[in-house]
């Protein structure tokens, strides 16, 4: 157990950031914090990561207290968090170089990983370049980096790939999972779901400072029923007669949407029971436009749980 959390309260005035959190992470492994903007998540990554000191409760990384410990905690930590932090009248490289000088690395070794970050995320024309002349995307790679360079043993990325390019994204995902793969325990925030389903092997979901669901992906979307077989007839006419047929395989009552003519419902043999129904269909003479095996999305899952999509809200995180 690499981060443990325990009933950690955060209050800034009168507003109760963090209400009684909880939750494990495992070495080697990537927990993933979800939630609204305002949820508490980057408050409790604070915390973590000994830039604040909780209200109530206590929270340990490796074993370490991040209060009483914060000093040695924090050689054992990396952190990139929302909006890139870098050094704009120094280069990349030195920008890099630098972060190894601070944990201590010999010459040669930070070196040899200032340049190994540098290749990774696609810098290496721009590495003697002053920082202030880099792109924001450019800049957000580089401030990624200068977390990785120590390797630590826990890595804290707050939305680490907002604002870069899918193909970024992607070598950030890779990075993320050979540090992984090597035994480093990641926590992150995420807004994208598809990021959170790629890397997260656990997820924990906060709403108004509080822990409302953890699970991994299959296990939380498992909550919304699994599979579902929809329907959408052509004509409105007969959605009370496909609704009828789909209940009679199913065993159970279908939910109807009638604007969008459509009837639902759960499936556990998926393409067995898809084959059935189109048999039925057929045989009752009832003309369908679509006809389909949907899982749940975690932006489903993340919908039923807070009330909002992922991509839909407003404020600060």
């Amino acid at each position: 157990m690499m981060i443990e959390v325990d009933g950690v309260v955060k209050r800034f005035g009168s507003t109760r950031a963090l209400d009684n959190v909880t939750l494990r992470g495992d070495r080697g492994r990537v927990l993933a914090l979800l939630g609204p903007n305002g949820a508490g998540k980057t408050t409790l990554i604070r915390i973590l990561t000994t830039l604040l000191k909780p209200d109530a409760g206590c929270a340990r990384i490796g074993g370490l207290d991040v209060a009483e410990d914060a000093g040695r905690l924090r050689s054992l930590i990396g952190f990139a968090g929302q909006y890139a932090a870098v050094d704009e009248l120094l280069t990349g490289r030195e920008n890099l170089e630098l972060i190894g000088l601070w944990y201590h690395l010999d010459k040669a070794e930070y070196r040899r990983r200032a340049t190994d970050v540098l290749e990774r995320f696609t810098l290496t024309e721009a590495a003697d370049r002053l920082v202030k002349t880099y792109s924001g995307g450019m800049r957000r790679r580089l401030d990624i980096g200068a977390a990785l360079i120590a390797r630590p043993q826990v890595l804290f990325l707050d939305e680490p790939t907002t604002g870069l390019d899918p193909r970024t994204r992607n070598d950030v995902w890779e990075f993320i999972e050979e540090l992984v793969g090597e035994g480093t325990t990641v926590m992150l925030t995420t807004q994208y779901m598809d990021e959170a389903e790629r890397l997260a092997h656990e997820i924990v979901v906060l709403d108004s400072g509080a822990v409302i669901a953890h699970g991994t992906v299959a296990g939380l979307k498992d909550r919304l029923g699994g599979d579902r077989l929809e329907a959408r007839v052509r004509e409105a006419a007969v959605l009370g007669r496909a609704a009828a047929v789909l209940g009679e395989l199913a065993g159970t009552t279908p939910h109807v949407d009638p604007d969008r003519q459509l009837v639902s419902v759960p499936t556990k043999t998926g393409t067995a029971f898809l084959l059935t129904a189109a048999r039925r269909f057929e045989e009752e003479h009832i003309s369908l436009d679509d006809l389909g095996i949907r899982r749940p999305s975690l932006d489903d899952v993340f919908l039923a749980l807070t009330g909002a999509r992922a991509t839909d809200r407003e404020g600060t995180p």
